[in-house]
Formats: structure tokens, C-alpha cells, sequence
């Protein structure tokens, strides 16, 4: 019952995304070719959210789904990985015009030529599941 909330969560999540326009290649252009505020905006909200969410979930010792605590271990600031990171997060969102959220919910909306977005994009999850730990550090 507990995991419905969650799946529950992902669809209003979703729905949000949808209707704040987050997922239109419109608003995305808008936003590479700084023309509108818009989504920086929604970006803005979002790391806000997070921050206080991260803070929260530290200071009360929050569990996850099956119970265990949570852990926040901090990252590997290595400049390299950040930058490669990036450079082809960020060409994959140009070339798309969405970003991983969004490719779902442009699906849910319709859009099924998203559908091949989606299977490179757990592909090349896969692939670097494989090549993850081969990688310099």
C-alpha cells in the first residue's frame, strides 16, 4: 500500500510537470535562447524544495520505503566527471528537448515518439551500470 503512495506521488508529480508547461520543447527553447523566465523559475522552485527536503530528511533521521534510515553520504567532487556529466546531460536535453522527468510524462501525454527517448535513456542507464565502476574516479 505504502509504494501506491508513492506511484501516487509520481502521477500528481507528473500532472504538475504537465500542466506548469515543464515539459514543452517550447518552454525548453524559451529557456536555452534566454527568452523567458519560465523555467528557471520551475528550476529554482525545484532546488529550493530539495535543499529543505535534504535538510529535513538529515535532521529527523528520516527511513526509507523498507525502513532502513536514510544516508546522505556526500560525493566525489571531481571536476572531470561533473563536466563530461554535464556537457552530455545537457546535449542529450538539447537534442530531445527534454530532460529524464519529463520524457515520462511527455509520454503519459501522448507524445510516443518519446518512447524511443526513454529506452536509450534506461539503456544507457544499463551501459553505465556496466562501465560505472571501470571509469576514473
Amino acid at each position: 500500500m505504502r509504494k501506491l503512495v508513492y506511484v501516487l506521488l509520481g502521477v500528481v508529480f507528473g500532472m504538475a510537470m504537465y500542466k506548469a508547461e515543464a515539459a514543452s520543447w517550447f518552454r525548453i527553447y524559451e529557456m536555452f535562447n534566454f527568452q523567458s523566465f519560465h523555467m528557471y523559475g520551475f528550476m529554482a522552485t525545484a532546488l529550493a524544495i530539495g535543499v529543505v527536503a535534504v535538510q529535513l530528511i538529515k535532521r529527523k533521521k528520516a527511513k526509507d520505503i523498507s525502513g532502513q534510515p536514510i544516508v546522505i553520504a556526500p560525493k566525489n567532487k571531481s571536476i572531470p566527471r561533473y563536466l563530461i556529466g554535464g556537457i552530455l546531460f545537457g546535449l542529450g536535453w538539447a537534442l530531445v528537448g527534454a530532460c529524464p522527468g519529463p520524457v515520462f510524462v511527455l509520454i503519459g501525454a501522448g507524445v510516443y515518439p518519446m518512447l524511443i527517448v526513454a529506452a536509450f535513456a534506461v539503456l544507457g542507464t544499463y551501459l553505465y551500470g556496466l562501465v560505472k565502476d571501470k571509469l576514473p574516479h
